[in-house]
């Protein structure tokens, strides 16, 4: 079955997509792209993986969902498209960015920028049908990317991951602990950012961490 996504992770999930799982999700998303309104563009599914190849990934953002919104998701967990209304949980990571490291906020939603430093924005669930938040969950995605997470965390060594609320937490339970490092707090949304996502700090730790093992800081 020819996925397709970025050689590196191609090689290193070879296994993955063999799975028979892996094949009746395809067969599911598929379906449903040629049925339904899908999120995202079915090009940019794998796009987190496509613009931070496996040997650049130095720092894990772990989501749930796309966007369900038109023309919002294009395959970074958090992000949108240029032009797009920046949605508040990107909001308040903004603000934060701001308290923490003094970063101007930007017109834009879009954070590619990251993901080409580095930056690893995966969510939990790589599609959605329009309008209807959770959609794809529990068809396999994240099976997928529960992988995903448990191959990094096994393959390499002093990636930093940033785990926003209880969700995320859950998810990143398979991470290494001894050759990772993990911050955790509470998630952006609006519903919860003051309850620990604001003053977490977790930019200006992220950038201390790597700068302490001699690997080039997110310019954030």
């Amino acid at each position: 079955m020819d996925i397709k996504i970025e050689q590196s992770w191609k090689k290193l999930l070879k296994e993955e997509f063999e799975k028979e799982y892996f094949i009746n999700l395809t067969n599911f998303v598929k379906q449903e792209y040629k049925t339904r309104t899908i999120y995202p563009p079915g090009k940019n599914i794998f796009k987190a993986f496509d613009l931070c190849p496996v040997d650049k990934v130095k720092v894990v953002i772990i989501g749930q969902d796309p966007y369900h919104g038109k023309g919002q998701a294009h395959g970074l967990c958090f992000s949108v498209k240029d032009g797009v209304t920046v949605p508040p949980s990107l909001r308040n990571i903004y603000k934060e960015l701001h308290d923490d490291i003094g970063k101007e906020i930007p017109k834009t939603g879009n954070i590619e920028h990251w993901a080409k430093q580095g930056v690893l924005m995966l969510n939990a669930t790589l599609t959605v049908r329009a309008g209807q938040a959770g959609s794809h969950q529990n068809k396999g995605w994240e099976t997928f990317t529960d992988a995903v997470i448990k191959i990094l965390s096994e393959k390499k060594e002093n990636l930093v991951f940033l785990l926003w609320g209880a969700y995320a937490q859950k998810k990143g339970s398979v991470i290494n602990t001894e050759k990772h490092y993990i911050l955790k707090s509470a998630h952006p949304s609006p519903f919860s950012a003051y309850n620990g996502f604001f003053g977490n700090k977790h930019f200006s730790k992220t950038n201390e961490f790597l700068k302490s093992k001699n690997i080039n800081e997110i310019k954030w």
